[in-house]
């Protein structure tokens, strides 16, 4: 099986997130728009699709962007199709940082896999960078209190 892609002007979310010069073109509008774009993307996979289909690989990376700044979901490589009398046990795919804790648990595929990395991916969007590196600097003792103004993207 082919699958085949319309062409993407511009970068992952992941390098539009990380040039400096790309990161301010992103205001608040079109990185609301690319959250919601995946979403319905995301939606319509797991909700639409004759068999629920679980990409098991959200993450920045696999997150394209046309010329318009609109999201695409891109790397169908590791995706699932879930049926309802198999038991969707599978062994573990996609990018650290941004799969599911329990999927190392249960090694079993469900939409809730895909639902948390796209919460990384939200955050991500939001912050200019992957939540762990927040999640980390907490972790130091010198860490003083911490305000949402300090969370948010400030490049924008």
């Amino acid at each position: 099986m082919f699958l085949v892609y319309e062409y993407m002007e511009r970068v992952s979310l992941f390098c539009a997130l990380r040039i400096e010069v790309k990161a301010v073109e992103l205001g608040w509008t079109q990185r609301l728009n690319i959250v919601k774009s995946v979403a319905h993307a995301l939606s319509y996979l797991h909700h639409d699709c004759t068999a629920p289909i679980v990409h098991r690989d959200i993450s920045t990376n696999n997150i394209l962007l046309n010329s318009e700044m609109k999201a695409f979901i891109g790397d169908f490589g590791t995706a699932r199709l879930l049926y309802p009398d198999s038991s969707n046990q599978t062994i573990i795919a996609g990018t650290y940082g941004y799969i599911a804790p329990e999927l190392a648990y249960t090694m079993v595929v469900i939409e809730k896999c895909d639902v948390y990395s796209f919460g990384v991916v939200a955050l991500e969007t939001i912050m200019g960078r992957h939540p762990g590196e927040l999640l980390s600097s907490l972790a130091s003792p010198s860490t003083q209190k911490l305000m949402l103004i300090d969370v948010l993207d400030s490049r924008i």
